[in-house]
């Protein structure tokens, strides 16, 4: 698993099966993750794959990239290990200085709901949203793993 900080997005085996930011846009309200973990039955997924959740924040004119990778750096990250998300890695963009790209793992679709559900509540993430407000637009993929993925 220390092997992990090292892997880049080529690795992983992108296999995408939903977007939760599309249908928030649509005015639908959060929809629940799709299927995604072990035992999905999609041609070339590994049967015992995490779910994957590839996480895009672009921020919005006159909100602060700088503040959000330290709202990362100080909280969020402790937050998600705290609510049982595991950190794959954070990356930024060369070439999209307002962007910060990031991918999680659980161990299926309920333990993300879960995970995030509980996040969403935290007193402390609550006062760090509140403290540390930073426009931005959510992307969000949810992947599993190839059959010949080195990462499950």
């Amino acid at each position: 698993m220390k092997r992990l900080a090292n892997v880049s997005l080529a690795v992983i085996g992108v296999l995408v099966l939903a977007t939760g930011a599309a249908a928030q846009a649509q005015g639908r309200g959060p929809q629940p993750t799709p299927p995604c973990g072990p035992n999905l039955t999609i041609k070339n997924v590994d049967q015992q794959s995490r779910c994957f959740e590839l996480r895009t924040y672009t921020v919005r004119e006159g909100s602060s990239i700088d503040l959000l990778h330290s709202r990362f750096r100080d909280h969020s990250t402790a937050l998600f290990k705290k609510h049982g998300m595991t950190v794959i890695g954070y990356w930024q963009p060369v070439a999209k200085p307002d962007t910060l790209i990031y991918i999680l793992a659980y161990k299926d679709a309920a333990a993300r709901d879960a995970s995030w559900a509980a996040f969403n509540v935290d007193p402390e993430w609550v006062k760090t949203r509140t403290e540390m407000q930073v426009a931005v637009q959510v992307d969000n993929v949810f992947m599993a793993a190839t059959d010949y993925s080195p990462m499950k």
